[in-house]
């Protein structure tokens, strides 16, 4: 099967071997970073971009006053499932971040794993950015991490590699995942194909082909500075990664809180 989706919800393949890829992704440093900072903002919590609830679960199970959003029907889906057996009972919507609309406000938003930068359409981030203020309370913080995906001297383009192959615990069928990237130094926006494959005892039970073009927007730290300037979010604060330290000048991964006047 090969499907070609441009600006939308992750689907497919990519949202029922997510779990799989991404094994031990609840002890991720990304999740001490914003439990950290959730203590020092407070709560109700927003988690954007939410997924299969790899934060949001976790954050409930902790007691933490957190409800998560998504566009992809696919992944809340899986969240549901898991919250049903983990006996928890998030509050989700699907919803797109340009659009954001939720009957609350919250102290604290997380826009976790740099999505973000999956609005490739400038116009598209910036009402997605006034749409996350919006939905802080006065002092709120909004807490999220940025990606500088190429610099001066990188290629412009990375043929098919393995990038990620697991065993699925249910069946011990194995999950592999293939992808090929290409950067658009004019956009600023990486291009992207996956191809997905589950086997068992040698035999192909699934394989699926996607395509995202473009995928992802690059930011320097900089130009992220200025997206939350826009929006009116001030007391800006760069963090190293995923670390509580202040970034460094040539950090490609770094974490960024603004908070609401």
């Amino acid at each position: 099967m090969t499907a070609d989706q441009r600006g939308t919800a992750y689907y497919g393949m990519m949202t029922s071997t997510w779990d799989v890829i991404r094994r031990g992704q609840e002890n991720w440093d990304d999740r001490f970073l914003y439990q950290e900072l959730i203590r020092q903002y407070g709560e109700p919590v927003l988690d954007v971009g939410c997924a299969t609830g790899r934060l949001l679960l976790s954050y409930l199970k902790d007691g933490i006053d957190v409800d998560g959003v998504d566009n992809s029907p696919q992944m809340l889906a899986i969240c549901r499932q898991k919250a049903q057996k983990a006996g928890l009972h998030p509050t989700l919507f699907q919803q797109s971040m340009q659009h954001l609309d939720i009957p609350r406000t919250y102290k604290t938003i997380m826009v976790a794993s740099s999505t973000l930068q999956l609005l490739t359409d400038p116009e598209d981030a910036t009402a997605a950015m006034t749409q996350l203020s919006q939905h802080l309370d006065a002092g709120g913080a909004l807490v999220m991490p940025f990606m500088t995906l190429w610099s001066e001297g990188d290629p412009t383009e990375v043929d098919w590699e393995l990038t990620g192959e697991e065993v699925r615990e249910e069946d011990g069928a194995t999950v592999r995942r293939w992808t090929h990237f290409w950067y658009d130094t004019e956009t600023q926006c990486e291009h992207v194909e996956f191809r997905y494959e589950v086997t068992l005892d040698g035999k192909t039970l699934e394989e699926e082909m996607q395509r995202f073009s473009p995928e992802t927007r690059s930011y320097t730290q900089q130009q992220a500075i200025d997206l939350y300037e826009a929006a009116g979010l001030t007391d800006t604060k760069l963090l190293e990664g995923s670390t509580m330290e202040p970034v460094s000048a040539a950090a490609t991964l770094f974490t960024i809180i603004g908070r609401k006047a």
